[in-house]
């Protein structure tokens, strides 16, 4: 009888440890990940099937959330000078960036001091090259910027190129004066 007994409790650790195992290798499949293709296109080049069909619900559900125009917001103003339609909205993102090739142009011009000398920084083939990016950018925006955008790019363009004009006549009559007490 002891022996049954000992058999039973073996049976029924076996079964415990069976049991365990399965619960283990349950919970090992729930922890592995899955791949899932995001790509917006084929191999071969083509919008998938299930990205077109995405975009077109995503559109439905804007438009079912647009509330539907009114009379008043569809008539056409009188005076089409003041409904600036075509004009370009500012963006936040070219204010930006047109503020920080200024600053960067501003500090190689001695606008800002170095903080370990004290000094002001200056390096007019920096300057030069900043100045020059911004007109560029101006150039390759020509019509295409608010009014605001195109603003701020033409005063920060005179500022900046009349300040580099001024420390360039600065720095050459250093370099004149330097030159003449070498001479004597």
């Amino acid at each position: 009888m002891l022996w049954r007994r000992a058999l039973a409790r073996r049976a029924k650790l076996k079964l415990e440890i069976l049991t365990e195992e399965l619960a283990l290798s349950d919970h090992k499949q729930d922890d592995s990940f899955r791949v899932i293709d995001r790509r917006p296109f084929t191999s071969e080049g083509d919008l998938r099937k299930d990205v077109v069909e995405e975009q077109e619900r995503e559109a439905k559900v804007e438009a079912a959330k647009a509330p539907p125009p009114t009379a008043e917001k569809t008539k056409v103003p009188a005076n089409p000078s003041t409904a600036d339609a075509d004009a370009p909205k500012p963006l936040h993102a070219f204010e930006s960036l047109v503020r920080m090739l200024g600053q960067n142009a501003a500090m190689v011009l001695g606008a800002y001091t170095d903080p370990r000398t004290g000094q002001p920084m200056i390096d007019p083939d920096a300057a030069r090259e900043l100045i020059d990016m911004l007109d560029a950018l101006h150039e390759k925006t020509k019509g295409n910027l608010a009014p605001e955008e195109d603003d701020l790019l033409l005063d920060l363009l005179g500022k900046l190129k009349m300040t580099y004009v001024e420390i360039n006549q600065a720095v050459a009559a250093q370099a004149a004066t330097q030159a003449k007490a070498k001479t004597r």
